[in-house]
């Protein structure tokens, strides 16, 4: 059996001010508490003479309503391990009873919850995000990071970690670490900052509700790509940010169409080297109507580069904020799809005049991001092995992405249409015309497949539906077998 340490027992409940005895209110607490599950089989219980001295009491109550719990089976005593909640409660206490408890009795007038949450208590589950099957869009090759590396990093803070270490971090971040970044980006991405313009956030997702927050108001319009990331829709949707849906085409968004629906918008939001999900690169026109219209209407771009890092037809196109002289790019980025996904480090690299608003509005959210993690990948990307890594991924992200490909033409062409496969670590697939990708991606999800439906990126409904499929966390032989239960899902689908 396996014992729950003491440490965790919950306070005990005593009214000194009732009539009852004191043993008969200890052994109705212990006996509801059992019951109810919050003392679970197993459990270890103080000692009598430690529970008594815990609530000021004489031993004596104590060792009767211990005597009484005992004689009717909730507690046991076995040697060498005390006294311990009984294995199996009897039956009796167990049984449901016709009185209703007070907890259980609905207000007449419930309590709200907001149209957010609402919302979100209205969202299908998205059983495709269930597994980390094959084909789970944005997982990286997480059985290649180099862990023994990391691991030798993290020893050497934890060792003999410092104050600046454990204690309370800077809401922009660690210095160091900022440095880092901005070298990086400047050299890889031609990303134009001062290391204290980069802010360090949990991830991109938090980059994008701090966007949402610092430059927008309930109601501000603001442009976005159509497909487009989910996260950032539910980023500005929770904000009450209007989004104004775009059209994407092999350019990018579509500038003029953008002016035709709301040329007064507020902001813009893009992933103009990757688009999301289409996988399109924005053209270098596109890049100049863009900023011509954000500086003639004093609008935002919120630049999202999740995963530049890994193309494959060509080098890697610089990064839109590197054309910008008007300040008006805030640029996103995130180590989750290059790294891992749970270290959750991510930066947002601010125009001058906005950082001490982002840094104010990041402090009273969650103050700052785990500095030992910054401290770590500062040594991991000086010591050069964040760019040896890099190298690697990209190179088995080419391998999969040919294989993905090839099995899905050998096995699945007349079925599927493959676009966006010149970069990232996904590629979408276009159904034909008339088929849910929804009830494509449940039937897959039961088959071990965790396909995101192309519909969950739309804003407006579109002609025809597609799946994104992740390659970067699934093997070769994961790929090929992943195909064929796609096919097998569709077949299904198709009697």
């Amino acid at each position: 059996m396996k014992f729950v340490p003491t440490s965790f027992f919950p306070p005990v409940a005593l009214d000194l001010t009732k009539r009852i005895p004191m043993y008969r209110q200890l052994y109705e607490w212990f006996r509801d508490a059992i019951v109810s599950g919050q003392l679970r089989p197993g459990q270890r219980v103080p000692s009598t003479r430690a529970l008594a001295a815990e609530l000021n009491i004489s031993r004596v109550p104590v060792l009767n309503a211990y005597e009484q719990l005992q004689a009717e089976g909730y507690l046991q005593t076995l040697v060498g391990s005390g006294t311990t909640i009984s294995e199996s409660v009897p039956d009796h206490a167990t049984r449901p009873t016709t009185t209703a408890r007070k907890s259980d009795v609905r207000p007449k007038s419930a309590n709200r919850i907001s149209r957010i949450g609402t919302e979100a208590l209205s969202t299908p589950p998205q059983v495709w995000l269930d597994s980390l099957g094959p084909f789970r869009s944005s997982l990286p090759a997480l059985e290649h990071f180099p862990n023994r590396i990391w691991s030798k990093l993290v020893s050497r803070h934890l060792s003999v970690p410092s104050r600046q270490l454990m204690a309370y971090g800077d809401p922009m971040g660690y210095m160091p670490f900022r440095e880092a970044i901005a070298e990086y980006l400047g050299a890889a991405r031609a990303v134009r900052c001062d290391p204290r313009e980069v802010m360090v956030v949990t991830g991109s997702q938090q980059g994008l509700q701090l966007c949402a927050k610092v430059l927008f108001n309930p109601g501000d319009p603001i442009w976005m790509e159509d497909p487009g990331y989910p996260g950032a829709h539910q980023a500005f949707s929770s904000a009450g940010v209007r989004m104004i849906p775009i059209p994407v085409d092999h350019e990018g968004i579509l500038v003029k169409e953008g002016l035709r629906r709301c040329p007064a918008a507020n902001g813009a939001y893009l992933t103009p080297s990757h688009q999301y999900p289409t996988g399109s690169t924005m053209s270098a026109s596109r890049r100049v109507e863009i900023l011509q219209w954000a500086a003639k209407s004093g609008s935002w771009i919120i630049e999202d580069d999740y995963d530049s890092e890994f193309r494959f037809e060509s080098r890697p196109i610089g990064a839109l904020q590197g054309l910008d002289t008007r300040s008006s790019v805030i640029y996103l980025g995130t180590f989750s799809k290059v790294l891992f996904p749970a270290l959750r480090l991510g930066y947002v690299v601010v125009p001058p005049r906005l950082v001490q608003a982002f840094s104010a509005v990041r402090d009273a959210a969650d103050i700052f991001s785990s500095t030992l993690y910054q401290v770590v990948l500062t040594d991991f990307i000086r010591e050069g092995h964040f760019a040896r890594h890099l190298r690697r991924m990209r190179t088995l992200y080419m391998e999969r992405r040919s294989v993905l490909v090839d099995a899905i033409h050998s096995q699945l062409g007349g079925m599927l249409e493959v676009i966006g496969a010149e970069a990232g670590m996904h590629l979408v697939a276009l159904l034909p015309p008339g088929i849910d990708d929804r009830q494509v991606a449940r039937q897959a999800a039961q088959d071990g497949i965790s396909a995101m439906p192309l519909s969950m990126c739309q804003l407006t409904k579109q002609a025809r539906g597609g799946l994104i499929l992740g390659y970067g966390g699934t093997d070769t032989t994961e790929i090929q077998d992943g195909v064929r239960k796609l096919r097998a899902s569709l077949d299904k689908l198709a009697k």
